[in-house]
């Protein structure tokens, strides 16, 4: 793992983790997290959700434009209309994290 307090779950842990728990080869297990990130990155891109059930849920969510302001300068800018993607956790990982 890392030497920070902030761990991260990289694509290469996961393709680790399939091979253990799966008795793949390696190769295959980062075919199967490279098409699944890349289908939910194309289902985002187009505008869909991705519900995961007991998971939770993504959405590529439009931000309206609002007033900002420059921490460096003080400067008030605005700030331009966007889309952001927004993850839901569903009822079950809530109270599972809360627990």
């Amino acid at each position: 793992m890392h030497d920070n307090s902030i761990n991260n779950l990289t694509r290469k842990e996961l393709t680790e983790t399939l091979a253990n728990q799966l008795g793949y080869s390696q190769s295959n297990c980062a075919q199967i997290v490279d098409s699944f990130l890349d289908n939910m990155k194309g289902s985002m891109l187009s505008g869909e959700s991705i519900k995961l059930v007991h998971f939770g849920t993504f959405t590529v969510r439009d931000k309206s434009p609002r007033k900002g302001r420059n921490p460096r300068t003080g400067e008030t800018i605005t700030i331009k209309k966007r889309q952001a993607v927004s993850f839901r956790p569903s009822k079950k990982l809530r109270e599972q994290v809360n627990s």
